[in-house]
């Protein structure tokens, strides 16, 4: 029997999601040449709720300790929604916020694309309740689910519509309210996690500005390292699966973190050197936040310094789709980057999934 053959839920319902999971799995890697896109970021913004949890705050929930957490994954703190606060709310205020800074109307904007694994609701999708609440009348737009990646393949896949010349302006937004599936008896996964939202709004480039390449790939075998099985049409909601506790997100953290470092530092070291390009060319990589640890792994992989990488994960956690929006954010923020910089965007999610995204700064 497989290792995720053997997972507990096996024993819960009839068939196993772990099983499903890794059942045909095969993993796609996408090589050649550069991908280049005509689109760029002109506008960023992000949100976080303002309710601030410490780690100490949580060894009073948990058994755990601000040691124990800060030496494990360089969380300090990270932001918690209230209750009644979702997905579609934070990300409504991030997209509020790009609007204004790029000083446009909401019906201006011509697509929304929502990176996200806590919709609202299964339907309609977040999206659509974000298109109605800032009021984006001329627009379209669609969830994409892709866990911690999800912000890098939303970008990719807005900045398509972008750059094939059919639209103008599509707002792309990463949003999680993570606190929403934590098992707090989970002490190892609960505390990793944050609420945040962070959006962009792309528009199309030229020369030689905006998206020079990308890089998306999955490995499907991984899904039952990281994963939900609850809520969904395999094991619809019921008595037996909330007391099975199968609506909280379920990690295996040793198998999860392994292949976070491989994976990440390869990605950034392949689409650098199939664009000829060196750590010392980047003025900052923007990396998921999910463990310091990891991204320090990537660091040292390609050979940049503390200085040219984005680090907030102490300040708000694993926010999943929200992490590269917030970090861009930052970045921009504290002036680490400006009009002509390199750069590189990168990210590991559950599935697995993977993206990276190298850009030149447009503005």
């Amino acid at each position: 029997m497989s290792r995720c053959a053997a997972i507990e839920y096996n024993r819960v319902l009839r068939v196993s999601s772990a099983n499903v999971l890794c059942a045909g799995a095969h993993t796609y890697r996408g090589r050649g040449m550069a991908k280049r896109i005509a689109a760029k970021i002109t506008a960023v913004a992000g949100y976080v709720p303002p309710r601030v949890v410490t780690n100490f705050d949580l060894a009073k929930r948990v058994d755990t300790s601000d040691e124990w957490i800060r030496t494990r994954t360089g969380i300090i703190q990270r932001h918690y929604a209230d209750p009644g606060v979702a997905t579609s709310h934070l990300g409504s205020e991030a997209a509020k916020k790009v609007l204004a800074q790029r000083g446009i109307s909401a019906d201006e904007v011509e697509m929304i694309v929502v990176a996200t694994v806590t919709p609202d609701m299964f339907f309609p999708s977040t999206a659509c309740l974000i298109q109605d609440r800032i009021g984006a009348s001329k627009a379209w737009g669609f969830d994409l689910s892709a866990a911690c990646s999800g912000f890098a393949y939303a970008l990719t896949v807005g900045a398509q519509f972008v750059g094939g010349g059919s639209h103008k302006k599509v707002l792309v937004i990463g949003s999680d309210v993570m606190t929403s599936i934590l098992n707090y008896e989970d002490r190892a996964t609960c505390v990793l996690f944050g609420d945040g939202a962070g959006a962009v709004l792309i528009e199309p480039a030229e020369g030689d500005e905006g998206i020079l390449d990308f890089e998306h790939d999955v490995d499907g075998s991984g899904g039952c390292n990281l994963y939900m099985p609850g809520g969904g049409s395999l094991n619809p909601s019921s008595h037996e699966t909330v007391d099975k506790k199968m609506h909280y997100v379920h990690q295996e953290g040793q198998q999860v973190f392994k292949y976070a470092v491989r994976r990440m530092s390869e990605l950034a070291a392949e689409i650098l050197e199939r664009n000829g390009l060196k750590g010392d060319d980047l003025t900052l990589v923007v990396p998921h936040q999910a463990n310091l640890r990891i991204i320090k792994a990537m660091q040292e992989r390609i050979g940049v310094p503390d200085s040219k990488v984005m680090i907030n994960i102490e300040r708000y956690g694993n926010t999943t789709a929200g992490t590269l929006p917030l970090g861009m954010m930052q970045a921009l923020d504290e002036k680490r980057i400006k009009k002509g910089d390199l750069v590189l965007l990168i990210a590991v999610g559950a599935g697995y999934t993977t993206g990276a995204v190298l850009m030149r700064w447009a503005y």
